[in-house]
């Protein structure tokens, strides 16, 4: 049998010794990487946590996180852009697969936002009163924070509409996209109107606009009145969970029985207006129904969101627990950081995405009816897309809301907090 020499086997020691070098070497590479990723993230979260402090609520920062993230992902999953011919569209999984409902309660978080907004503003007032500020520089300064970062989505939508129109885009197609890229808006006017009325609001009990939301329905449904009136509960709906923050504000919510009475009697209430009032399951608006629980809100949405606040109440000391953890404290802070682009944003994502996907043709979950179940497998395996997406939106446009370089060349201090969690204290504790 033939022995390689002596010279071959060297050989061919040094050549798979060379592999294996080599592999191992990209292998103990990637792995000193991601380690040392791993460990400049663990570092920032504990000076973040360090840095913040310990007088923050921080169950009131997680709760407003997850009334956002839980906005985005709603109009993410629910809201379908139909490409018919040359034309989009919108439509709803919700509007041929009504018992898919109950995703609607999952993510239609929007009095959980009025509550935190609510507690936010009656308890920033109060301190603001005490350091002797004026009312007027108080609203200046909430209101700033909320409508900086809608000027830079309004001029990017005036360029793209007179760009769309000056190609020969299908005038329905600009009116659907700009009507979904717009619609977070009137969410901003109400709740910057509510938050001029603050002084007003701070003691305010709930039940009075929880009847004017009762009677205005009872006059639309019952008694055959104007659909019109129903636009009053546009304010008096949301004035509910914002007073709730109040009351919560002056310790009145403190006692966990406040938040299993709101829990309970709020689902008790909404349960029966839906199997005997004749009110929608689905919490959000669907395209072609007769009537939405949202647009205006209704009843049954107004007690959906009282059962929504309470569950948040319960939540507070769990949530406390938890952002002890540096990790998932700096995730919170990161996404109110940013809370006003990712909401104002997340639209125009999801429709730069679709537009996008266009040009590989009429793609399943992104230009197709959502008829079935597979169109829904397809549209979860769409979100990180959108999510990316979305990112590119907040590393572009997050300076509106965050603030950029200042005369001098210094950075803004809110713009510091990631690199500093000295900064992100400060930052937070503006909030």
């Amino acid at each position: 049998m033939h022995r390689p020499t002596l010279r071959q086997d060297v050989r061919t020691d040094v050549r798979t010794d060379g592999r294996v070098d080599m592999k191992d070497g990209a292998r103990t590479a990637a792995r000193t990487a991601v380690r040392a990723i791993a460990t400049g993230i663990r570092d920032g979260a504990r000076r973040v946590d360090t840095a913040t402090p310990a007088h923050r609520d921080r169950a009131v920062d997680t709760l407003r996180a997850f009334a956002i993230l839980g906005v985005v992902l709603g109009h993410w999953l629910v809201t379908a852009l139909v490409a018919d011919g040359g034309t989009l569209h919108t439509a709803s999984p919700l509007q041929h697969m009504p018992w898919l409902a109950p995703i609607s309660w999952v993510f239609q978080t929007l009095a959980v936002f009025f509550l935190v907004g609510g507690h936010v503003a009656t308890k920033g007032y109060a301190s603001a009163r005490a350091r002797g500020t004026t009312y007027g520089r108080w609203l200046r300064s909430r209101l700033a924070r909320l409508f900086k970062p809608v000027a830079a989505v309004l001029t990017l939508w005036t360029l793209a509409v007179g760009g769309l129109l000056a190609a020969g885009a299908d005038f329905g197609t600009v009116h659907t996209l700009v009507k979904l890229a717009l619609s977070p808006l009137w969410f901003l006017l109400v709740f910057a109107g509510l938050t001029a009325a603050t002084p007003l609001l701070t003691r305010l009990n709930p039940l009075w606009p929880l009847a004017v939301v009762l009677h205005v329905d009872l006059i639309r449904f019952g008694l055959g009145g104007p659909s019109w009136l129903g636009w009053v509960n546009v304010a008096a709906g949301w004035l509910v969970p914002y007073t709730l923050g109040a009351a919560w504000t002056r310790g009145e919510l403190d006692r966990r029985r406040a938040g299993w009475v709101l829990l309970a009697g709020g689902a008790a209430a909404t349960a029966g207006l839906v199997a005997w009032a004749g009110y929608p399951a689905s919490m959000v608006g669907v395209p072609g129904a007769a009537v939405s629980n949202l647009d205006p809100p209704t009843t049954a949405a107004v007690t959906f969101g009282l059962a929504q606040c309470g569950l948040a109440l319960l939540l507070r000391a769990p949530l406390r627990r938890i952002t002890r953890r540096p990790l998932a404290w700096a995730a919170v802070a990161l996404v109110n950081l940013s809370a006003m682009t990712i909401f104002l944003w997340h639209q125009t994502a999801m429709m730069a995405t679709t537009a996008t996907g266009l040009l590989a043709g009429r793609l399943p979950g992104l230009h197709t009816t959502p008829a079935g179940l597979s169109w829904v497998a397809a549209r979860l395996l769409w979100l990180p897309a959108f999510v990316l997406v979305l990112a590119v939106c907040w590393a572009a446009f997050r300076v509106y809301e965050q603030g950029g370089r200042r005369s001098g060349g210094r950075r803004s201090q809110v713009v510091l907090v990631h690199n500093s969690g000295r900064t992100q204290a400060q930052a937070t504790d503006r909030a």
